[in-house]
C-alpha cells in the first residue's frame, strides 16, 4: 500500500492585477458626514459614490448606503418638524 500523494495548497493571491483596489472612496466618507448636516447633499453624493462604487470596485458601499439612508431620514425629521411649526402658527392667528 502506497502512501498518498498530498499536494501544498496554491498560494493566497495578494493583490496585483485583477484584486480591487484596498481605498475607501472618497466620496462616499464626504457623502456620510454631510449626510449629518445637509440631508440633500448627503444622498446626492451617496448615490453618485454608489455608482462610482459600482465601476471602480472601491471599498464604501457600506459608508455610501448609510449616506442614502442618514440623508432620507434627516429630510423626513426636517420635514416633519417644518410642517408641525408652520401648521401651528396657523391656528394661533
Amino acid at each position: 500500500m502506497s502512501t498518498p500523494q498530498y499536494q501544498a495548497p496554491p498560494p493566497q493571491h495578494q493583490g496585483g492585477a485583477g484584486s480591487a483596489p484596498a481605498r475607501t472612496n472618497t466620496l462616499a466618507v464626504a457623502a456620510f458626514a454631510s449626510s449629518f448636516l445637509i440631508g440633500v447633499t448627503g444622498i446626492i453624493l451617496g448615490f453618485i459614490a454608489l455608482n462610482q462604487i459600482k465601476t471602480t470596485g472601491e471599498r464604501g458601499r457600506g459608508l455610501a448606503i448609510a449616506a442614502v439612508v442618514v440623508g432620507c431620514a434627516y429630510m423626513a425629521i426636517f420635514t416633519y418638524i417644518t410642517i408641525a411649526l408652520f401648521s401651528s402658527e396657523g391656528r394661533n392667528a
